[in-house]
């Protein structure tokens, strides 16, 4: 478990006191271990903002968000980057198979 500090990371700083009344469950299905974890732990920051959105008050929201933010914005923001697919003509999406002249 040497990634478990990246999945405490928004535990630590949302404040434990605050989500000591919540209750979260996560499930995760495919993937690396890595990006599980990456996962998890937007997905737990995520929650907890759309939580205070809903039945705390908007200023705490934005304060929390605000936070969530300034540490890293992955927390809160997923990152767009898939694979590109496989293209005719060569090995893989950019890779052209080699031109002979005779």
């Amino acid at each position: 478990k040497p990634l478990q500090a990246k999945l405490l990371e928004p535990i630590l700083i949302i404040g434990q006191d605050f989500l000591n009344e919540l209750d979260i469950r996560v499930r995760v299905a495919g993937g690396g271990s890595v990006s599980r974890i990456y996962a998890i732990r937007q997905a737990i920051a995520k929650s907890v903002v759309a939580y205070v959105q809903k039945y705390v008050d908007e200023a705490r929201k934005k304060e929390l968000k605000d936070r969530l933010l300034h540490y890293d914005r992955n927390l809160l923001v997923a990152d767009p980057r898939r694979c590109e697919p496989k293209k005719f003509g060569g090995r893989g999406a950019r890779a052209r198979f080699q031109k002979s002249y005779r």
